[in-house]
């Protein structure tokens, strides 16, 4: 079994329109790392210096990394990760 990752709307350009796509199990930065290495630009969009970019929530089975370990929470096998850019906007 793999981990389930949801991917934005504005990153499946990268993923070639997938929704979702599947990684190895381990932390949020390893899977990003994979991503990256199977969408080539991906990673830069949603971490810097092994840090997630402020503007991006990764949520792990709907659990908000920021309240967990945030890039060294675990990942298992059969986990749902999505990342979800943050929007700003209005008046």
């Amino acid at each position: 079994m793999a981990v389930i990752v949801r991917i934005p709307t504005p990153l499946q350009l990268l993923t070639q329109g997938q929704e979702e796509v599947e990684s190895n199990p381990g932390t949020v930065m390893s899977l990003i790392n994979d991503l990256d290495k199977r969408f080539p630009g991906i990673g830069e969009r949603i971490s810097e210096g092994g840090k997630i970019r402020r503007f991006v929530n990764i949520y792990v089975n709907e659990e908000d990394i920021r309240f967990l370990k945030a890039e060294e929470t675990e990942i298992k096998d059969g986990d749902e990760v999505s990342i979800i850019p943050a929007i700003a906007g209005g008046r």
